[in-house]
């Protein structure tokens, strides 16, 4: 919604790389919801390439707001990868804010895997309860 409302609302006009990241995190917002309401256990299988993908390029759009003199010339001189429409707190652009998600759904995606294969403890069974001595 974000990168939606900056385009389209705020008027700025997204460079290639920003495209590419688009790419990248659309489908990830269809593909996380349908796997939540239906309970994919191997939504990752899909997601983690699409959510690394995404890191990669939000992270190197990142790196080349920093050190301009990186880019390989990715992008139009209209729309350049290398300028920064939104620049908060004097470090946080767009692309970071793209990292920072696709970061935090790889972490989920991670941790996922990691813990739907534990096995659940099993459950002790209870005392009967006391009779009264009888």
């Amino acid at each position: 919604m974000g990168s939606l409302y900056y385009s389209e609302i705020a008027g700025f006009e997204p460079c290639k790389l920003c495209w590419f990241q688009r790419i990248a995190m659309y489908p990830l917002a269809v593909i996380l919801e349908v796997a939540a309401f239906t309970r994919d256990q191997k939504v990752a299988r899909y997601a983690l390439p699409l959510a690394g993908t995404g890191a990669l390029v939000s992270g190197y759009h990142y790196l080349i707001q920093h050190y301009p003199n990186l880019d390989a010339a990715s992008c139009s001189v209209l729309s350049p990868c290398t300028g920064a429409c939104v620049w908060d707190f004097g470090f946080v652009s767009i692309p970071l804010m793209a990292l920072v998600l696709f970061s935090a759904i790889i972490v989920a995606l991670i941790y996922h895997i990691a813990f739907r294969r534990l096995p659940v403890a099993p459950e002790y069974p209870q005392p009967a309860p006391d009779s009264g001595g009888r």
